[in-house]
């Protein structure tokens, strides 16, 4: 499947029905009164946060929606139904930009939030309104108003506690298959993650993360090469980035790695290297300890928290997820003591 984590949509709300023009005929009234009823309100439509959705791929084979129109007054002064609202659900994260004025419009972040897209126009009023003193039977009535008309950009970003990042390899679907229930599709070759995984790290029954596994981050990813803008953008709103670098291919390469992910994250949003961050080296079961001792202290020279791990096995996850639970619970202590 094809990630999908922007999207471009055309959104209609519905009309407002017509008033009618109608006089009342009975029996012993000869001249029966004005009794056009108005119109129905169109529908809205309405985006509503689903936590079940993940990704934007819906949005790429239907684009447009039209929410119904409201129904023409009748006589009797019977008003016309209300159009229904349409609601459209879109993933937890997502945020809307206006195309038209390049604005954000919304911040779609907490599951059930709705927030109304485009408002229906209300009905037109009959001719029943317009009855006074001096005008007693009035011959006309008003048209519904039209209902907003929108374009927006949907882009999607990750709400998680812990970002992992790295090279392709580097073992990030496999530590989150071990630190959670997630199923990431897990082989040996690069991009093997092409759709971000959410995975809830249970340190023990009152305390827990959400872990991201963000796909494989290569040289120019900033500037669109693979995919990586695409995923760059969902390691903007996690708390805590844990930076996962393969020793196993030598001290060298694994150094090269390192200073290339910052440079990605450095050339796509400076912010990104301010976050709290945590650097594990992987696959220590399998490299050479007199490589692995290099680089953690050519990390560490470089003031970077160093954990060596093995997610294949598990070795060293005792150590490192309690450090990334204290990282995620002192971000959210700041976070709400700012507001």
């Amino acid at each position: 499947m094809n990630f999908v984590d922007e999207a471009e949509i055309h959104v209609k709300a519905g009309d407002g029905g017509p008033g009618a023009v109608s006089f009342r005929r009975e029996k012993y009234v000869p001249r029966g009164g004005p009794d056009g009823g108005d119109g129905g309100k169109g529908g809205d439509v309405i985006f509503l946060v689903d936590p079940g959705l993940n990704t934007l791929q819906p949005f790429r084979h239907k684009r447009r929606f039209f929410a119904p129109k409201g129904m023409a007054g009748s006589g009797k002064k019977m008003h016309g139904r209300s159009g229904k609202d349409l609601v459209v659900k879109v993933p937890v994260g997502t945020m809307v930009r206006d195309l038209d004025t390049g604005l954000v419009v919304a911040d779609l972040t907490r599951p059930g939030q709705r927030w109304v897209a485009a408002r229906g126009g209300l009905g037109g009023k009959g001719n029943a309104r317009f009855a006074t003193a001096t005008n007693q039977a009035p011959r006309y009535s008003q048209e519904g108003l039209k209902g907003e008309e929108r374009r927006f950009r949907l882009e999607l970003k990750l709400l998680a506690d812990v970002g992992l990042v790295g090279a392709p390899n580097a073992g990030k679907s496999t530590l989150l298959s071990r630190c959670s229930a997630a199923r990431p599709k897990i082989a040996d070759y690069p991009f093997t993650t092409l759709v971000p995984h959410l995975g809830v790290v249970e340190v023990d029954p009152e305390e827990s993360f959400v872990m991201a596994d963000i796909p494989g981050l290569i040289q120019g990813a900033h500037s669109g090469v693979g995919m990586g803008a695409d995923f760059l953008k969902h390691i903007e709103r996690t708390s805590v980035l844990l930076h996962v670098l393969d020793v196993s291919v030598g001290q060298e390469e694994a150094k090269k790695q390192y200073e290339m992910i910052r440079q990605e994250l450095l050339s796509f949003n400076q912010s990104l290297l301010a976050k709290e961050a945590v650097v594990a080296l992987n696959k220590i079961d399998i490299s050479d300890p007199k490589e692995v001792t290099v680089v953690k202290e050519w990390l560490e020279a470089k003031g970077e928290r160093v954990f060596l791990i093995s997610a294949y096995t598990g070795e060293g996850l005792g150590r490192l997820i309690p450090v990334l639970l204290n990282e995620v619970n002192s971000h959210k202590n700041q976070t709400d003591q700012h507001g």
